[in-house]
């Protein structure tokens, strides 16, 4: 049985709340972060920038979240904010609010303590790649130990990059609840890196890294190891996330796609001359400089001659509403 956390990344209902892009402890060679996240103090929740404390809630709102994901950089780095946001989430929302951390290193019992008391459920442990095999007898055993004393569910979540028997040591010790492994991929951030260190992709895969699978056949037997694929981050945790906030933000006239996109038509029929076609109101939208409005009822418009161009748009129900495709209509 998978995690709790983990369950509610399959349904699409974790928001991720980047809290920090800086991660003083090392420069790990396969770190995932892109340009616009690595190095920097912005605050994001999925794609939405956060300029306020409220905008936070406003983004968990706008996809039903059932639970929060807090990621980096390092969040133990800014504990005051990671805490703040901690408290938010479970005071709006409850403390069925599940919320897990990820973080690469160990804290302390001070930081376990004001993290768990904040509303932390759940601490993925990431250690140092070159220290793999030799946690043992370090602070990084001691940890997993200290974090269950103060109430939060220790486990690990690490990288793909080989097989490593010491973590089912201490998931068979009872020291971590769980172990997650995450397919090895390449991203915008790491590329570079990756390929000077020898790594190539996989093939047939976009960002799956050759040998990762491997990894999974040497430990994937444990019933409490897990393994998250790159095709389920896409196929399923995104793809679910996107469906939550289209129908939250789906209008009468739109259409939400297997995808989670949503699908309209755009026109430059003004709307005195919709009403004047007996368009009723719930079918379109009027924007500033155009008319947004069923795509179906815009092609027919169009083959009728009532409407001489339009497009039908897909785009992402997201708060920047990126646009995947326009389609003209002529």
């Amino acid at each position: 049985m998978i995690s709790k956390g983990c369950e509610q990344c399959a349904e699409g209902g974790k928001m991720v709340l980047f809290v920090y892009g800086y991660c003083d402890q090392r420069d790990c060679f396969y770190c995932p972060l892109g340009e616009n996240r690595k190095n920097v103090m912005d605050v994001y929740a999925n794609e939405r920038l956060i300029e306020e404390d409220e905008d936070i809630i406003r983004e968990a709102k706008r996809m039903d979240a059932l639970g929060t994901s807090i990621t980096g950089g390092e969040p133990q780095e800014v504990l005051n904010r990671t805490c703040r946001y901690l408290s938010l989430l479970k005071d709006e929302f409850g403390e069925d609010h599940h919320t897990h951390l990820y973080t690469g290193i160990t804290g302390g019992r001070e930081n376990m303590r004001r993290l768990a008391s904040a509303g932390l459920d759940e601490i993925r442990f990431h250690p140092p790649y070159e220290l793999w095999g030799d946690l043992h007898g370090t602070e990084w055993e001691d940890i997993l130990y200290i974090a269950r004393e103060e109430g939060l569910t220790p486990a690990f979540e690490i990288p793909g990059i080989r097989a490593e028997s010491e973590f089912l040591t201490f998931l068979d010790e009872g020291a971590a609840e769980f172990c997650n492994i995450n397919e090895f991929e390449m991203s915008d951030g790491n590329a570079q890196r990756m390929k000077e260190q020898g790594y190539e992709l996989r093939d047939g895969h976009m960002s799956a890294v050759e040998g990762s699978h491997d990894v999974l056949e040497e430990m994937g037997e444990h019933e409490r190891v897990y393994f998250c694929t790159s095709v389920f981050k896409d196929a399923a945790q995104h793809r679910n996330r996107l469906k939550r906030m289209a129908r939250n933000v789906q209008r009468p006239f739109d259409e939400i796609t297997d995808d989670g996109t949503l699908v309209y038509g755009k026109t430059w029929l003004t709307e005195t001359e919709l009403q004047a076609l007996g368009v009723p109101e719930e079918y379109y939208t009027v924007k500033t400089d155009h008319v947004e409005l069923a795509w179906w009822l815009l092609e027919e418009l169009i083959e009728e001659g009532d409407a001489g161009r339009g497009e039908v748009v897909e785009q992402y129900p997201t708060v920047n509403g990126t646009v995947v495709e326009r389609t003209p209509l002529a």
